[in-house]
């Protein structure tokens, strides 16, 4: 046998599966473990795009409540996890169908892609600051190609330590923040960050605002289910994820808006979304956290878009080592598009519009048609109750499509005062609820039964409708 199939064997047999498994984690784990995932830069240099399109109040009160909105949504979703021990995608065959699946995996694969080349970007400029101050030396798409070949790698070959190493980073990440807190605010007192006028020719809204702090949240929420499935209980999801989702979130996006605002009143260059931001006016050694920071969380998305990809079809895997080979080719050519971040507000935006449906019609879908119990079925590739017509559910599909489409309309076409996110939400779920309600008929609710126990007992087979 030689090395490379040695080593796909060997990958193949260590990668994560969409399995059931049964989850030994309290709340306050949980909250670490979400505090460690999301307290990184992305989120930070999100809340830089807020100032000064919106004053400083308005930033500060669209940052809580999209996040407190956002939770909502992620922990609903977590909390299927935690009940049947399955991952989020693998969750969506039982509203869109075992082969209806497929479209809002595509959906979620093409969404980590993006992820992926948007971090590339920022560890590439990061490193191109560092590099230029010491040597005058500058390529910003050279560094973060560099970047992204390593996080390929790493995904491939030492993901298990990244996930071990990334709570510590997030320890450092929040010394960043009490650091570029006591910086900026011993610099400027606190009516002065009130103080700074909004600009609206920026194109900013309180509501815009808004559609972007729930997308971030919506954009966690397709691995909340991953993550919150190692929950022992109902409680340890909505406590433990709850709060450190909501704290990261609130902390780290504030602390964008603080810093920005900071450069604006020093009578600095207000870039956003740039991390030379935080090199230029935080010194080098918050650059290399930074930088560190972004490698890890874009490990984790990459290995996670892999492992998505190979466990698309129940029953079945495609081959780790090829499927990693091939996407990672792809987000390392991708990391070349440095235009993306300038369209980074569009692309959480197209983010919002594609899972918004998604995660309302998953909430119909379990909490109230179904009962809060999937069966074991979900475990099946063919046939069951969750395989509607040829493996599809026309309805599912056909209200998520109309939500996706809604939440475009409503965002650049007929722009609403509370933005798109909430209206897209309720439209999905009442039409989903709407269309399906005697499907509420067919299941009993005699509780959920952790489907961990049914794969031990290998009961997989297809349930009458």
């Amino acid at each position: 046998m030689n090395l490379y199939r040695r080593l796909d064997n060997y990958l193949a047999a260590h990668a994560d599966n969409a399995g059931p498994v049964r989850g030994t984690a309290s709340a306050p784990r949980l909250g670490m473990i979400w505090l460690a995932a999301n307290l990184v830069v992305t989120t930070l240099l999100t809340g830089t795009l807020f100032v000064p399109g919106v004053s400083m109040g308005t930033a500060f009160a669209m940052i809580v409540v999209g996040t407190l909105l956002g939770a909502v949504v992620l922990t609903l979703v977590g909390n299927i996890g935690t009940r049947t021990g399955l991952p989020t995608m693998a969750l969506t065959r039982a509203p869109f169908g075992t082969r209806g699946s497929y479209v809002p995996v595509a959906a979620n694969v093409v969404v980590l892609m993006g992820w992926s080349w948007v971090q590339a970007m920022l560890a590439g400029i990061t490193v191109d600051a560092l590099i230029a101050q010491t040597t005058g030396f500058s390529n910003p798409v050279l560094f973060s190609v560099l970047c992204q070949l390593i996080v390929v790698l790493l995904a491939i070959f030492g993901h298990e330590g990244i996930a071990k190493v990334e709570p510590w980073l997030a320890v450092a990440m929040l010394i960043v923040i009490a650091t570029i807190f006591y910086t900026a605010f011993t610099a400027f007192a606190p009516a002065e960050y009130a103080a700074i006028a909004p600009e609206p020719e920026l194109g900013l809204t309180g509501s815009v605002v808004l559609d972007i702090v729930v997308a971030t949240a919506i954009s966690w929420t397709v691995l909340s289910a991953d993550i919150n499935r190692m929950g022992r209980s109902s409680r340890a999801n909505f406590l433990g994820a709850g709060l450190g989702y909501s704290a990261s979130t609130i902390i780290a996006m504030s602390l964008g808006a603080v810093a920005l605002a900071y450069v604006v009143l020093g009578g600095g260059d207000a870039r956003v979304f740039d991390p030379t931001l935080l090199v230029e006016h935080f010194g080098a050694p918050i650059a290399i956290v930074v930088f560190l920071s972004v490698m890890a969380t874009n490990t984790m998305v990459v290995y996670g878009m892999v492992t998505t990809t190979v466990n698309t079809v129940p029953g079945s895997r495609l081959k780790f080592l090829p499927t990693a080979l091939v996407l990672g080719a792809i987000s390392i050519v991708g990391a070349t598009w440095m235009a993306l971040l300038d369209q980074f507000t569009d692309f959480l935006i197209m983010i919002g519009s594609l899972f918004v449906p998604v995660f309302a019609v998953m909430v119909v879908d379990y909490y109230l048609l179904k009962r809060r119990s999937y069966s074991a079925d979900i475990l099946s590739s063919r046939g069951g109750r969750y395989w509607y017509t040829g493996g599809f559910n026309p309805i599912a599909l056909g209200v998520w499509a109309l939500g996706a489409a809604a939440s475009l309309v409503l965002t650049y076409v007929y722009p609403l005062p509370i933005g798109a996110t909430l209206p897209t939400f309720a439209l999905t779920f009442a039409l989903y609820l709407a269309l399906s309600w005697r499907e509420r008929g067919r299941h009993d609710g005699g509780g959920q039964r952790h489907l961990a126990d049914a794969a031990e007992e290998g009961s997989t087979t297809a349930e009458p409708a």
